[in-house]
Order: C-alpha cells, then sequence, then structure tokens
C-alpha cells in the first residue's frame, strides 16, 4: 500500500509540474530557435503536408523583437495560470496536442501565407484551463468568467476580417484567424481528453 501510495503521489507530482515544464519548453525553445531561418520553420499553407514539423516549430517564429518579448511574457502569464489551476497531466497532453492542431487549421485561411508565434498555442491554453475549470464544481464560475472573457477577445479581433490586420501598437502584422483556431483546438483536445478520462475511469471501478 506504501509503496503504491508513492507510485501515485509522484505521478501526481509529474501531473503538477508537466503544465509549467511544457510553458517552460516553449519559452526556451523559442529563444533558441532565433538562430535559424524563418522560412525554414514557420506556417506555410503550401507545405503544410510536405513539410509537417510546421506544425510544432511555427510556435517557435517570431517577426520582431517587440513580438517576441511579448510573447514570451505571455507564455510565462500561462505557466502560472496552468499551475494556480493545478492542472493534472491529462490537461497538459490535450494542449500538447492542440499545439499542432491550431496551426494545421490555419488551413482554412489560405490566404496566410505565412504564420509565426506564440499567441495561438497560448489561447489554446486558456481554453484548455477552462475546460478544466469548468468540470470542478467549486472553480466553475471561475471557468465560465475567463472563458466568456476568452470569446468576447475573439469576437472583438474579427478574426473573419481578413488573414492580416494592422493594429495600433504593433510593429508587426497580427493574425487573429490564430487565435480562433487556437482556442477552438483547445476546446477540442481539452473535451476528448475529459471523455476519454471519465471513460477508462468508468471502466476502471467496474
Amino acid at each position: 500500500m506504501r509503496a503504491g501510495g508513492g507510485a501515485i503521489g509522484s505521478w501526481s507530482w509529474i501531473g503538477r509540474h508537466a503544465w509549467v515544464a511544457l510553458a517552460a519548453f516553449m519559452f526556451v525553445a523559442t529563444l533558441a530557435a532565433q538562430a535559424l531561418p524563418t522560412s525554414a520553420i514557420d506556417w506555410q499553407p503550401d507545405l503544410a503536408w510536405r513539410e509537417p514539423w510546421r506544425w510544432w516549430t511555427a510556435l517557435f517564429v517570431h517577426f520582431s523583437r517587440h513580438h517576441l518579448v511579448a510573447n514570451l511574457l505571455g507564455v510565462g502569464l500561462i505557466a502560472l495560470l496552468g499551475a494556480s489551476a493545478r492542472v493534472p497531466a491529462r490537461v497538459t497532453l490535450a494542449w500538447a496536442v492542440a499545439w499542432p492542431l491550431t496551426h494545421l487549421a490555419l488551413l482554412v485561411e489560405p490566404g496566410l501565407r505565412h504564420y509565426g508565434g506564440l499567441s495561438g498555442v497560448m489561447h489554446a491554453a486558456v481554453a484548455v484551463v477552462c475546460m478544466h475549470l469548468l468540470t470542478r464544481p467549486a472553480q466553475r464560475w471561475i471557468g465560465a468568467s475567463l472563458f466568456t472573457g476568452l470569446l468576447a477577445k475573439l469576437l472583438s479581433e474579427s478574426p473573419w476580417a481578413g488573414p492580416v490586420q494592422h493594429l495600433d501598437g504593433w510593429d508587426i502584422g497580427v493574425a487573429p484567424i490564430a487565435h480562433a483556431t487556437g482556442v477552438a483546438a483547445g476546446v477540442l483536445c481539452a473535451v476528448a481528453g475529459e471523455l476519454g478520462h471519465r471513460h477508462f475511469s468508468s471502466r476502471h471501478h467496474d
């Protein structure tokens, strides 16, 4: 019993820290990738199937120092969000799966010829955490409030208005469609993960 309890405790510890570890990996890998040529790793719809690594590596690409610094600060906040919500390992897994799906879904906007950045996957992270909080009665109102704010942000950005928008305060074009695909991927992966967890738990208890 004690050995089993120790194993469960170890797994719980890993689960609680996996979210921060994934965010830290994104942070460090993004910095390291600044030495690589952008054209080799950014999102390009024409190369999506021929060079599928771009589903992941698009996250590392940044087109200006302002873009890079803002996104690195953002992923730090995402790490804090998941840590404060004490998300289990399955929630981190949902975020990890949403990462490439966020970029693959950009095929819905073929006019977006190039894309890079953390923002789409960060929106996926927020959506994943929201879905998790909605399953916890004591924190459901927090999840609902956060998700409502996330949807309001998406609507205010008008992702249907075009592949790239030029906003005040940004020295690059912004692609709100990536925020929308991130939220969609995050919700899809979080719901699938929760349903899978419940199915496994019910079978295990039966």
